[in-house]
């Protein structure tokens, strides 16, 4: 567990929690789902996600450079993105991290069980084409912010929303949900794979996590909410 609960993460909590509560009541009704995921396994989805969004499973250890500068972003950092960026900076060695790569729970286990069972239920081809888009828009959106990990814009799945529409109107829900969750996970991936080690530095790197799991989580909301309409 790396990230902790400050003012800024509070907030997000609050936010989401909001937006939960009328989703539980169109679960309770049965009028909203994600392919053949229906009402109930999808809120216990959205909540067990929410509940776990800063569990980290370590895969990984890769060494790479500690920004000069960055000792004088660290509070601002940690404001921002609910990281222990100060605490971090003090390793034995002065100029490089020991980083650890991982995935996170929230963000990634949970939604690649969810595919695998819709995958297996639904329009494997549609949803594959459109997560390569959404794999190399992510991959040239993301950004690699130092002390923090890899970063992609919140609103990046909504990338798939017309494509969707588009090539898969029946199953447009399913569509969005995997397309946009494969391509966030895949893009962050390669972003991983081409990070500048001597130029770029965080104790942690996290795919599914701190810099990501918000764009995952926001997608999956969206998509529960569009089947209400389909």
């Amino acid at each position: 567990m790396r990230g902790y609960v400050n003012r800024s993460e509070l907030k997000q909590i609050v936010l989401f929690g909001l937006i939960l509560l009328p989703t539980a009541i169109l679960c309770y009704e049965n009028k909203i789902h994600i392919g053949h995921i229906t009402s109930v396994p999808l809120f216990v989805m959205l909540l067990l996600m929410l509940a776990t969004r800063n569990i980290e499973i370590p895969i990984s250890n890769i060494r790479t450079r500690k920004p000069e500068l960055l000792p004088q972003h660290a509070l601002a950092l940690e404001k921002i993105y609910s990281v222990p960026v100060s605490q971090e900076l003090i390793t034995p060695k002065e100029r490089v991290f020991d980083t650890k790569i991982t995935i996170n729970f929230a963000g990634v286990i949970v939604p690649t069980l969810a595919i695998v069972y819709l995958l297996l239920t639904g329009p494997i081809t549609t949803s594959l084409e459109i997560a390569l888009i959404i794999t190399v828009i992510t991959f040239l959106a993301s950004e690699m912010s130092d002390g923090v990990g890899i970063e992609v814009p919140d609103y990046i799945g909504l990338l798939s929303l017309p494509l969707a529409l588009l090539l898969s109107i029946e199953n447009v829900e399913s569509v969005i949900y995997v397309s946009s969750v494969v391509g966030i996970i895949a893009g962050c991936t390669a972003s991983l794979l081409t990070i500048d080690r001597e130029k770029n530095g965080s104790a942690y790197i996290s795919i599914g996590g701190v810099g990501n799991f918000r764009a995952i989580y926001t997608i999956t909301l969206i998509a529960s909410l569009i089947s209400y309409y389909t």
